[in-house]
């Protein structure tokens, strides 16, 4: 790939044929690519909202600042189904969402990192990370946390971690056996490579399942980071927990923390 002196992005459609329609898909250039240099892959779910955000701003400015490191990032549209392509693939919700997590994580690796790897030459990266926002971040965290040894980082932004197999008004519902992702986490492996970006917002939502005067999105979140601890992995070194006073479950409150989670996982050398 030639040189690049500006990042702004160029936009593609992908014809899925696992998920059967046009993905548009924008990818985001660091400030110069130097022939020979392994690049960092972020793919991004949501990405019609880094649109709304005027990501390619945020990102020149944290270039042209030399705040970050080489990164390459590779925005993805939702499509109309995002409640079935986003959930998690091993497990629909109560109400059979997520019904097709599984072909969005083919499309994923058959379609989209192919098309990456032979559109721009790129055939190895750095590393991989994944990031999302609200049911965009459960989708990022259960592909990583499903495919390890492909991914490095996740960013999970206002992520739908109460995500669960039975309905909370239910009488048998439990935190602690039906949250989807916890489970995951408690049944999955450790491993020591991973790091993990969670933001959440004090404005996320005004909902209290459990009635103990913490929202449940920051609740679900912290529990979340809790049974990461349990896997071994250190809340010092592993785990970044960002709450934003006053942040909403919307795209500005995304906006203001993105910058945080790329100078966490990509500091300039």
């Amino acid at each position: 790939m030639e040189n690049s002196s500006q990042t702004k992005p160029l936009s593609q459609i992908i014809n899925s044929v696992f998920l059967k329609r046009d993905v548009t898909v924008d990818f985001y250039f660091p400030l110069k690519i130097v022939p020979g240099d392994q690049l960092s892959l972020l793919l991004i779910n949501d990405g019609q909202d880094l649109v709304t955000m005027d990501f390619n701003s945020i990102f020149s400015s944290l270039n042209n600042l030399n705040l970050i490191s080489p990164l390459f990032c590779v925005a993805i549209h939702c499509g109309a189904d995002r409640r079935n392509e986003y959930g998690t693939a091993g497990i629909p919700d109560y109400k059979g969402r997520g019904a097709k997590a599984a072909l969005y994580t083919q499309f994923i690796f058959e379609e989209l990192l192919p098309m990456i790897r032979e559109e721009f030459h790129m055939h190895s990266f750095k590393d991989k990370s994944f990031a999302g926002f609200s049911l965009g971040g459960l989708s990022a965290l259960d592909i990583v946390w499903n495919h390890p040894e492909e991914f490095l980082k996740v960013g999970v932004f206002s992520g739908s971690l109460w995500w669960r197999s039975l309905s909370q008004d239910h009488k048998d519902f439990s935190e602690d056996d039906h949250r989807i992702m916890h489970n995951e986490i408690k049944s999955g492996g450790y491993y020591p490579w991973l790091k993990f970006f969670f933001e959440t917002g004090t404005k996320d939502e005004t909902a209290d399942r459990n009635k103990n005067g913490v929202i449940d999105s920051i609740d679900d979140t912290i529990s979340l980071i809790d049974e990461l601890e349990k896997k071994g992995y250190n809340i010092q070194t592993d785990i970044k927990y960002l709450e934003l006073p006053d942040g909403r479950h919307d795209v500005p409150t995304w906006a203001q923390a993105l910058p945080e989670f790329l100078k966490w996982g990509w500091p300039a050398e």
